[in-house]
């Protein structure tokens, strides 16, 4: 999937959140597929996280904040991608049945948000921690920053695996 250039046209804000977040959940999906089997559970870094767990905890903040934040669902696991204060991934959890998961929440999180105005606010609940919910722009926003901010880090694993670095 291309980067979505700021120069490519776009029919609105909402189509542009869409490519971009597109962009970047695809790009975690490549990178963590392109891995040997050998990498998904290991870690590199001082901070111990894993690819598996890196996957898995995308698909939750995904579900968080659109499911769980915006649209007020009752969710039963909301940090379900938690062991106490780490990211966690249990050993029959597979490659292919994460990225499936992750695929299926961002099907969700498009259905979403083209189904709704970005100053559209969110359904209070227990995500917001008491504070007024947010609207949809501003939940994107923290998405897209999310996303970015662990494609980076993704990227420096991959990098000392071997794997595809870079856009």
């Amino acid at each position: 999937m291309p980067f979505p250039e700021p120069t490519s046209p776009a029919g609105s804000r909402t189509e542009v959140f869409l490519r971009y977040l597109d962009y970047f959940r695809e790009s975690v999906m490549t990178k963590v597929s392109a891995l040997p089997e050998s990498e998904l559970r290991r870690s590199g870094l001082p901070s111990g996280w894993t690819p598996l767990e890196l996957l898995k905890h995308l698909r939750y903040v995904e579900l968080r904040w659109i499911e769980w934040g915006f649209q007020g669902r009752e969710v039963p696991e909301p940090w379900g991608d938690r062991r106490g204060e780490r990211w966690y991934v249990a050993p029959e959890e597979t490659r292919s049945d994460l990225v499936a998961a992750l695929r299926a929440q961002g099907a969700h999180t498009s259905a979403v948000v083209t189904a709704h105005d970005l100053a559209e606010v969110g359904a209070p609940g227990p995500r917001w921690n008491g504070a007024d919910p947010a609207s949809l722009e501003r939940v994107l926003f923290h998405l897209l920053q999310e996303y970015a901010r662990h494609l980076g880090h993704l990227d420096i694993v991959t990098e000392l695996a071997d794997g595809p670095t870079g856009e």
